[in-house]
């Protein structure tokens, strides 16, 4: 919902204030309407009609001192509305009432803690066993993060209409199946938890470094992952959870070194390591070592060891580029997804030179996998950029540019484009992110 033109002319801060309070409050209060509704499509016209109310009401009235309470309760009442408005009473009135009534009982004073939990609930829900593995993480995706349908197409290299299709078969699952909306018993929980901890880790990734837009991170997604993520941990303390808890630390506390004053993007090599924050780094290596020491490490926490040591080096050129290879081994063997792979071969090139990386990440391409992925192109092109074969690098550079819909990563490419039709003297950038 976005504020229509005669009211961003009436006010001309009003476009902004309704703008972030949909960005800070929709998802939250949409998760909490499905809880209380048990409805997706009806919670989702209740939240677009409730934020329609807020368009009216707040310029006169106020934002209210709770965003979140007023929207859930009015999008409450317009629902209550709607399904009156729709009901066929003399075929159903006992039905009606009663759901009518289930509703307005539902919507009793909660504490704020209920409702925060509300994303996790849903979270569990859109990864019951019932729904196709292959709808669960789009599924969340969009119903619980708010990230649009072209969003979650790009993360999963696939077309928007085929992304539409699986997310309508998920939500119509949970409808038929009657799927309940809430956290599982203990003894539900295993069953679950892979596709919990991946739709944690997507929304971390989305956030760290954003598919679309004009800036690189979205902070709002990096930190409701976290904080989900120790709620995970508060239910069911299991190592993967650790580690994925560790990972993200050790990520996020790289975030303000990661661009620069113009909002572009800074490498790992290069960043400025006085501005990581020390306090996430020492939480993250503790869990990391928690998790090894259960001896049921999986691959979160092998990324995290790997993040460990990055976060160990004091400098780029201390980095111990042996053990990250080594780490990357044990994870290749474990999971043979191309991304991974893509990050050994860059480990690869830093243990022992551009062209052994160049050597494997043209063998993935090779395979046919990652060939829409921008990074792939990007880390190749400065791989070749380093062993002199400047066409074929700027070629590689091109392709990667066409890839990318984020702005700062546009930037990157297209300063990398220009350093090489200058021919200019080679830099020190590394192909391995940030």
């Amino acid at each position: 919902m976005r504020p229509t033109e005669s009211q961003a002319n009436s006010d001309p801060n009003f476009a902004t204030k309704i703008s972030e309070c949909h960005a800070q409050y929709a998802c939250k209060v949409f998760a909490t309407l499905v809880r209380l509704l048990g409805d997706f499509d009806l919670a989702e016209d209740a939240l677009q009609e409730a934020f329609a109310a807020a368009a009216a009401r707040w310029p006169t009235e106020g934002v209210p001192e709770n965003p979140a309470a007023w929207l859930i309760s009015t999008g409450r009442f317009k629902a209550i509305d709607r399904i009156r408005r729709e009901a066929k009473l003399r075929d159903s009135s006992e039905q009606i009432v009663a759901r009518i009534q289930r509703v307005e009982q539902s919507n009793q004073q909660k504490s704020e803690q209920v409702i925060q939990d509300d994303r996790l609930r849903l979270i569990f829900t859109c990864c019951h066993p019932a729904i196709d593995p292959k709808v669960q993480i789009p599924l969340t995706l969009r119903e619980v993060c708010g990230l649009s349908t072209e969003e979650i197409a790009s993360a999963y290299l696939s077309s928007p209409s085929t992304m539409a299709q699986r997310i309508v078969r998920g939500k119509n699952k949970i409808r038929d199946a009657r799927i309940p909306i809430r956290v599982p018993d203990q003894s539900e929980l295993p069953a679950r938890l892979d596709g919990v901890l991946s739709v944690i880790y997507l929304i971390f990734n989305e956030g760290y470094s954003a598919t679309r837009g004009k800036s690189l991170t979205r902070v709002e997604l990096s930190s409701e992952a976290i904080r989900l993520c120790r709620l995970l941990l508060e239910l069911h303390s299991v190592p993967e959870a650790m580690g994925l808890l560790a990972l993200m630390l050790l990520h996020e506390s790289r975030r303000d070194a990661r661009t620069d004053e113009k909002g572009d993007l800074v490498l790992l090599e290069n960043q400025d390591r006085s501005r990581w924050d020390r306090q996430m780094i020492a939480e993250g290596k503790q869990l990391v070592e928690s998790a090894l020491l259960t001896g049921q490490a999986g691959g979160y926490t092998i990324q995290a060891a790997i993040s460990a040591v990055h976060a160990d080096a004091a400098t780029a050129e201390e980095t111990d580029w042996p053990q990250i290879v080594a780490l990357y081994d044990l994870l290749v063997g474990s999971d043979r997804n191309p991304v991974v792979e893509l990050n050994r071969a860059v480990a690869v090139a830093m243990r022992d030179g551009p062209a052994a990386g160049l050597e494997i990440i043209d063998q993935i391409l090779a395979r046919g996998e990652l060939q829409q992925y921008a990074l792939a192109h990007s880390a190749r092109g400065e791989l070749l950029r380093r062993i002199g074969q400047l066409d074929q690098a700027a070629q590689a550079f091109r392709t990667a540019r066409t890839l990318t819909h984020e702005r700062s990563q546009q930037r990157f490419l297209d300063a990398k484009l220009n350093d090489l039709s200058r021919q200019g003297p080679q830099g020190t950038d590394r192909a391995d992110g940030s």
